[in-house]
């Protein structure tokens, strides 16, 4: 196998003792091994430290650090991000899975066709891991445009070359913090898919994502006027502009199977 560089894997982290150790064991599962995993801890109260002490000690590939407060997700990302040493930066939540091939399969994908960003499809999961029958995909290249319209890519899909696209830091946004650091890595290179399912996300109850539609449709607000610094008026243009653009995804790109 091609050695393609290292590949630094962000892991944000907050009360995640029941899933981070699957989550860890997903990444040491991969086909590709030049890794370095980056849990960042947002002063967790649960026993989060101790669950990842026994992989830390017996892996160096994984590295864990904890906020000096809690901080919420946007910083807990940036302080994970300093940290990276690899060519090539991923996402993986603490408590979602990759498939074996993932790394292996979207490194090839991007160096075969010179792209500086990507993303796969994904499959989601119940809290307790049973497959819902969602699969979700995405269109074949998203620009900066498609990008504001839509957050395509699941943050667990994503990959970027930091060669090309350097360091990323976002305001402090405590919804959607994934979407405002890929639109700013939009803004240097186009991220297109892989169509190739590669990771299980986890659909749990406990969630920072409200749950009424109103709230889902104003959690954007912050992301176009704190993170984009746009004037109200054009945050709240763009805001309703994801309503048809999320919309449109789930209608054509959110499959359900049996």
């Amino acid at each position: 196998m091609p050695d393609y560089g290292l590949v630094s894997i962000i892991m944000p982290t907050w009360g995640c003792a029941a899933y981070i150790a699957e989550s860890i064991e997903s990444v040491q599962a991969q086909s590709y091994p030049n890794w370095e995993l980056l849990i960042q801890d947002d002063c967790s109260t649960d026993n989060t430290a101790e669950v990842v002490r026994p992989y830390m000690e017996k892996d160096p590939r994984i590295k864990y650090a904890c906020n000096t407060q809690n901080s919420g997700a946007a910083i807990t990302r940036n302080n994970a991000l300093r940290r990276a040493q690899g060519r090539w930066i991923a996402f993986l939540d603490s408590d979602d899975l990759w498939l074996p091939q993932k790394l292996e399969h979207q490194l090839h994908f991007m160096t075969e066709n010179g792209f500086a960003f990507s993303y796969h499809e994904y499959t989601e999961m119940s809290e307790d891991g049973k497959d819902l029958g969602v699969h979700v995909s995405g269109i074949k290249k998203v620009g900066k445009f498609a990008m504001f319209m839509c957050c395509w890519p699941g943050c667990l899909s994503v990959m970027y070359d930091r060669q090309k696209i350097g360091l990323v830091q976002i305001k402090d946004v405590r919804k959607n913090n994934d979407t405002a650091l890929w639109l700013k890595v939009v803004r240097k290179a186009p991220c297109y898919l892989l169509k190739e399912n590669l990771a299980r996300y986890r659909r749990r109850k406990v969630s920072i994502t409200p749950k009424p539609l109103w709230k889902r449709i104003w959690a954007h607000y912050p992301l176009f006027h704190v993170a984009e610094e746009m004037n109200p008026l054009l945050a709240s243009f763009w805001t309703l502009m994801n309503v048809v653009g999320n919309g449109w995804k789930k209608l054509w790109y959110v499959k359900r199977y049996e």
